[in-house]
This record gives C-alpha cells, sequence and structure tokens, in this order.
C-alpha cells in the first residue's frame, strides 16, 4: 500500500503561515490544478508544510508560481466555533519551483 501524491499547478495565493494554539507552525498554500481528459477545468488542493527543506521553499513562493508538490493526502480534524471539521489536504514532503508567476 502507498499515499503518494504528486501535484504540479498554479498557486491561487501566497503560502501563509499559521501558528497553532500549540505553538507550532505549519506553511498552507492551494495548487489550482488542470483536469485532464472530458472534464475540463480545475480543481484546487489545499496543501499543508511542517518542516524541513520544503518549508524554507515555500516561504519564497508567491501567488501566481508554478510549483510542483510532493507528499501524502492527509484527514486533519480541529474544532471550528465548538463544532469538530475535518479537511483533507496533501502534507508536503517535498517541493519546488517551476516558474515564476510573470509580474502584471
Amino acid at each position: 500500500m502507498t499515499n503518494q501524491v504528486l501535484l504540479s499547478g498554479r498557486l491561487s495565493r501566497d503560502p501563509e503561515e499559521k501558528v497553532l494554539p500549540s505553538g507550532d507552525s505549519v506553511w498552507t498554500l492551494r495548487v489550482v490544478v488542470p483536469r485532464e481528459g472530458d472534464r475540463k477545468g480545475v480543481d484546487w488542493i489545499d496543501c499543508s508544510v511542517w518542516g524541513g527543506r520544503v518549508r524554507r521553499s515555500v516561504t519564497g513562493w508567491a501567488e501566481g508560481d508554478d510549483v510542483e508538490i510532493q507528499g501524502a493526502l492527509r484527514r486533519r480534524f480541529f474544532r471550528v466555533s465548538g463544532a469538530a471539521v475535518s479537511r483533507v489536504e496533501v502534507e508536503a514532503t517535498a517541493g519546488r519551483l517551476i516558474r515564476r508567476a510573470v509580474p502584471a
């Protein structure tokens, strides 16, 4: 069995650092990936970066950059206004900048 994800797409916004109540920090980013085949359109995938070399990389990325993310699909549970909520995201273990966004 394996849980491996490879995404190649465009950042829909600048990566953002969030500090959790525990004091840990996580970088979040959203990758827009074009669909292939008959169902044209795009999907957006939330990604989280907890540490390592990829964490240093994403701090320099910006909205519109083309990137590649490798990682694993994770379901994360947390509370919002007292209610339990879950989210599926890619926990990035590696990533690279493919091409910088063209300035407007």
